[in-house]
């Protein structure tokens, strides 16, 4: 989800209303992440060339950004921050479907029930 700035108290605020305590928390080594007392932290270590550290990685998180970012890039261009968390949410849902479900529902929304390729102008026909 989008925050406000990355500050220390904005992140713990976030990361205790929607994070259970005692859940595990894999972050990278910014000091804004530092004291998450009700949680197991597991911190990486980016600034001395460190990625994984036995269960903990930032790998996940960091293949969703390059979806964003190139999703910004090369399709919107622009996004407003009114509308940032819609944007987040999409390509939240590109990330966790991309190699499940999302490839059969492309196939459901661009061919019909006949192995048939819907065109535009049906797919856009309102009636």
């Amino acid at each position: 989800m989008p925050v406000s700035n990355i500050q220390k108290e904005t992140l713990h605020k976030k990361i205790k209303k929607h994070v259970l305590p005692g859940s595990y928390v894999y972050t990278d080594d910014h000091r804004a992440y530092q004291g998450l007392l009700d949680y197991h932290h597991k911190v990486v270590k980016h600034s001395v060339g460190e990625y994984v550290k036995g269960m903990a990685s930032t790998n996940g998180i960091e293949s969703f950004w390059a979806l964003l970012k190139r999703g910004f890039i090369g399709i919107y261009h622009q996004m407003s921050p009114a509308h940032l968390a819609r944007y987040v949410d999409e390509f939240t849902f590109r990330h966790n479907h991309a190699y499940s479900t999302w490839d059969k529902t492309l196939s459901r929304v661009f061919y019909n029930a006949n192995g048939r390729r819907v065109t535009y102008k049906q797919l856009t026909n309102v009636t």
